[in-house]
């Protein structure tokens, strides 16, 4: 896992839901981080849109179940 990609992901998730960066953990779920909804999983993908600089098709959103669904698919995309 790089390191530099993960810490970009838990900026998105701090600034998608005020979540604290210590508190992500790779395998992190849905239930794990308050506010990851369905309405905070758009609001979510928008953030890591912003971050990495690039967009996600429907699919790939529908893919990230959890943390490291979103790492592997960012580490697919180049990132």
């Amino acid at each position: 896992m790089s390191q530099e990609r993960f810490k970009k992901v838990c900026e998105a998730f701090q600034s998608a839901f005020g979540t604290d960066p210590g508190a992500i953990r790779e395998n992190s779920e849905p239930g794990d981080i308050p506010g990851w909804d369905s309405l905070g999983h758009v609001r979510l993908v928008a953030e890591l849109e912003q971050v990495f600089g690039t967009s996600f098709e429907v699919d790939e959103v529908m893919e990230m179940e959890d943390i490291s669904a979103i790492l592997r698919l960012l580490a697919a995309k180049g990132y």
